[in-house]
């Protein structure tokens, strides 16, 4: 199933991302987002549920994407009956509470989790990293083959599709980055590369948005990335969850590879490609080492870092595109296989 949060008037909302009775899945132009918490009310068998059995299930099931996590043991199988439904004809478009389905154009998508516990990102694409240090002159550094790495990033600063807003000093050579990203399912402490991937709930698209100016100058003091990094990172435009990868995944010694294409584009122009199964280190790896010692929780969001070509740093200095970055106006939309098309503008705020 596909998770969103989205607003349909002033207030945020959990969601399914769905398509229309007999409409094909891979028709953009028939998807609809189910309202959650209405649908949830509705299979249970409260059909014209009043506000007060809305209030039970958000209170029962929580009242966002993150809540459907935490409880996606009892909330999971009505969702999917909840999903069923639809595809019969049989959800209702309405109650009394509210709208239930409505067209995925009448809504505006948020990140599916808007702010999650907390953030990592990883630097797991060896091609990236070896190509960025090649083109500052470095010899690639050893010790990325002996343990994934990976940095906390702001998790008050997540946007979803739509504008993303910057400052002047954000400007000076702002860059996106393509990535993935995985959602943590339920508490975890001490996994092994073996039994990681039992702990991942769904994945989606990550965007590192990155002011490289700021960031180049903090990291001389050998700390960060702080300021060029804690300004916006990109989540969505929704969160798959793993049992719709599983024709896409292999499972390996070291964990689960996916075979997902990532692209991203900047005003149309596709400057980006890669492959998730191109990644070094797998989500159970860093998972792995995330969890040493330390306690993961429903909702924490790991990145996979930049996929070979993701962004402006490495193209730049690979001479395939002349010192260019994002300016006001830009458009860069990044793509995944099966988990959709995250698209944001850049505004001067």
């Amino acid at each position: 199933m596909k998770l969103v949060t989205y607003t349909h008037g002033a207030i945020a909302r959990p969601g399914l991302l769905v398509t229309a009775p007999g409409v094909k899945t891979d028709d953009a132009s028939g998807a609809v987002v189910l309202d959650l918490i209405r649908s949830l009310a509705w299979v249970d068998g409260r059909k014209n549920a009043a506000a007060k059995d809305e209030r039970a299930f958000a209170e029962k099931f929580g009242d966002s994407v993150l809540g459907f996590i935490e409880h996606a043991v009892d909330a999971r199988p009505l969702a999917a009956d909840a999903i069923a439904a639809h595809g019969r004809g049989e959800l209702p478009a309405k109650t009394d509470a509210g709208a239930i389905a409505m067209p995925a154009a009448d809504v505006t998508l948020l990140s599916p989790i808007p702010r999650p516990p907390s953030m990592r990102d990883g630097y797991a694409f060896r091609q990236h990293v070896e190509t960025a240090r090649k083109n500052r002159g470095l010899e690639m550094i050893p010790e990325f083959d002996q343990f994934p790495v990976f940095y906390f990033t702001n998790h008050q600063a997540v946007i979803g599709p739509g504008p993303l807003r910057v400052r002047p000093r954000h400007l000076e050579r702002l860059d996106y980055e393509l990535e993935a990203a995985i959602v943590v399912g339920r508490e975890a402490r001490d996994l092994t590369a073996a039994n990681a991937d039992e702990v991942i709930f769904g994945m989606t698209i990550m965007n590192d948005f990155s002011a490289r100016a700021l960031q180049m100058q903090e990291m001389l003091l050998s700390l960060g990335p702080a300021k060029g990094k804690d300004f916006a990172t990109g989540l969505g435009p929704y969160l798959v969850t793993m049992d719709e990868l599983a024709e896409r995944t292999v499972k390996t010694p070291r964990g689960n590879t996916f075979d997902l294409g990532m692209r991203a584009f900047v005003n149309g122009e596709k400057l980006s490609q890669g492959n998730v199964n191109d990644m070094t280190w797998t989500f159970a790896q860093i998972l792995e080492r995330a969890s040493y010692g330390v306690t993961l929780y429903p909702g924490d969001v790991i990145g996979s870092g930049t996929c070979g070509t993701g962004c402006f740093l490495e193209l730049n200095g690979s001479k395939i595109t002349k010192d260019q970055w994002l300016k006001p106006g830009d458009v860069v939309a990044l793509e995944i296989d099966r988990l959709g098309r995250l698209e944001n503008t850049v505004v001067a705020d």
